[in-house]
């Protein structure tokens, strides 16, 4: 493997960082990456990210931009924008949203006057926080009012108070989405609600939309949904970013452009707008298909050894890359704990509270775990049946030292059997 002109330059200014960025590498290599909304991102992408676009600034859109010198920021742009409606089968996109949360905050502020209310999934239920949780600024401007499922082992959403909620609180947006649940929503529910009270609906799949551009699992807008965001990452395997998609509505499409410039952020960061177009141009290809199904196989792989050990699973299992277990409820040891003694033995993981959970928040009763980085290394069912098993064996073998060592063993074989693939490493060791 080469090594880029980027690393010895490094190195001769800044031992300090390049050791540190050797180190993650290492870290990344030998360990097993199960944190769901984490994945390998491709050199391409990591070239384009290092690419001389980063001195450009480019406020506004293209072909009227403030400054001078777009000749080349402009068919970027506009080629990222065409790539994004064609994987998601919308009219509009904008790629300039710099992560998720500005993403959804911003499209908050293009559909909302202050005061107005937005329904969101419950934190705990599998919501996440820039839906509007009460520790969050966003919730001093909204009002946000939480559904949630109506029972945490099926994972079924509680569509009928949902509903009653939609009736009685008159949203302009009805929020579809989460940052921990594993099943698959009722998008037409969501849809039929919204009409019949008159709010827009928004779709954050942030956690799925690699799936959803994979043809693995439903596509919102396929039933009616009117936004989409998300993060160019997890599942999608691109540059960290966010991303909005509308399905056809202009009026909201122009309301959203201006609220994310000049409204809530300044300007665009080229250079990843460069590596989400490389991304969205991978994740057009057939074996990006192969990829988003082979995701789903291998997260129902470890569903199936969960179950077997008889540990709980939220929604009783997976439609999508993640779950989400019970290991406090199950095997008595807390998430936090959990994640420490899988950091131990080389796989990572992060605690997590189930829902209505008893535990503080900071010591929950779960973790959640997921496939699409052992994916991206090319594990299949069986590999990912073995990792499940020894994360179980190590949980139940918490202050086994011995135990653990023999575990942190196999799985270096595991990630020396299957390594991150060559074109989705930027540097060498």
């Amino acid at each position: 493997m080469s090594t880029p002109q980027n690393i010895p330059a490094l190195l001769s200014q800044d031992q300090d960082i390049a050791s540190l960025i050797r180190s993650e590498e290492k870290r990344e290599l030998t360990w097993l990456e199960l944190i769901p909304s984490e994945n390998y991102v491709s050199r391409a992408c990591h070239e384009a990210m290092g690419s001389v676009f980063t001195n450009k600034y480019s406020e506004w859109y293209p072909h009227k931009r403030y400054y001078g010198g777009q000749d080349f920021t402009d068919p970027l742009e506009e080629l990222c924008i065409e790539r994004a409606c064609r994987l998601f089968d919308c009219k509009y996109a904008n790629v300039q949203a710099h992560s998720w949360a500005p993403a959804n905050i911003a499209t908050y502020f293009a559909l909302c006057e202050p005061g107005d209310t937005i329904l969101w999934m419950d934190l705990w239920h599998g919501g996440h926080l820039t839906h509007g949780h009460p520790v969050t600024y966003i919730s001093k401007i909204f009002n946000f009012v939480r559904y949630k499922m109506k029972d945490p082992d099926t994972g079924e959403i509680d569509y009928d108070e949902l509903r009653r909620l939609a009736i009685e609180h008159k949203p302009k947006i009805i929020l579809a989405g989460f940052s921990a649940y594993s099943r698959e929503l009722d998008y037409q529910k969501f849809v039929d609600i919204a009409k019949e009270v008159g709010a827009v609906t928004m779709a954050d799949m942030a956690h799925i939309a690699g799936l959803i551009a994979g043809k693995a699992v439903k596509n919102p807008f396929h039933y009616g949904f009117d936004i989409i965001t998300s993060t160019t990452h997890k599942t999608l395997r691109g540059p960290r970013g966010g991303l909005i998609l509308v399905r056809e509505d202009v009026d909201i499409a122009k309301k959203i452009d201006k609220s994310i410039f000049p409204g809530f952020q300044w300007g665009p960061h080229m250079h990843i707008i460069a590596a989400k177009a490389v991304a969205f141009g991978e994740a057009l290809t057939p074996d990006f298909q192969t990829y988003a199904q082979q995701i789903l196989k291998n997260a129902k792989a470890m569903e199936t050894v969960f179950r077997e050990s008889n540990i709980r699973l939220l929604g009783w299992g997976t439609d999508n890359h993640l779950l989400l277990a019970d290991v406090y409820g199950s095997l008595w040891i807390s998430g936090k704990d959990a994640q420490n003694v899988l950091d131990e033995v080389g796989i990572t993981v992060n605690m997590n509270a189930i829902a209505d959970d008893p535990r503080k928040p900071m010591d929950p009763s779960g973790i959640r775990f997921g496939t699409p980085a052992l994916t991206t290394r090319w594990l299949q069912e069986s590999d990912c049946r073995e990792v499940a098993e020894f994360m179980i064996e190590a949980m139940k073998n918490k202050d086994n030292w011995t135990k653990k060592q023999e575990i942190r063993m196999k799985i270096r074989i595991i990630a020396e059997k299957f390594p991150i693939p060559d074109n989705f490493i930027s540097t060498s060791l």
